[in-house]
């Protein structure tokens, strides 16, 4: 089978059923996508598939349509995406185990909604859950990135 995963081509050898997420983290060896529960219910497993943020654990590999996008493929060190300059301003991260995922779902947010309003970040960002509660800071750095977006 063969995927485009952040720009680069991989043939994977691999049942069609096989969660994308254990084919990034264990074929490809991208781990900056996360597993949290395993059922689509907390969203650190979040990518982009096709430009749309989906919950990896629960797509089955065969079922990939698009260009798949991960943490590592949104920015890189030199050029960070809004999103994670953002982050990073605004200090989001405690323990950061759900930060890939938060990240990855709010770039697709302001990809459709370029100025989400405080309901649109809550809405867009109600799948993914943070244990340490960063949630303020999340919509603080997300308001962030939208204005450099904007201003881009």
């Amino acid at each position: 089978m063969r995927l485009v995963v952040n720009g680069t081509s991989h043939e994977v050898d691999v049942e069609a059923d096989m969660p994308l997420l254990w084919v990034l983290r264990d074929e490809i060896g991208l781990t900056g996508t996360k597993y949290g529960c395993g059922v689509a219910a907390c969203g650190a497993c979040t990518v982009h598939v096709g430009g749309v943020a989906v919950r990896s654990c629960q797509m089955a590999v065969g079922d990939v349509d698009g260009e798949i996008t991960t943490i590592e493929g949104l920015g890189n060190p030199q050029a960070l995406h809004a999103v994670q300059a953002a982050w990073a301003e605004h200090q989001v991260a405690q323990c950061g185990y759900c930060q890939s995922g938060q990240i990855m779902q709010a770039a697709d947010l302001l990809s459709n909604i370029p100025d989400p309003s405080d309901a649109d970040i809550d809405e867009a960002m109600s799948g993914n859950l943070c244990r340490c509660g960063t949630y303020p800071r999340i919509r603080a750095a997300v308001k962030t990135a939208a204005a450099k977006l904007q201003e881009a």
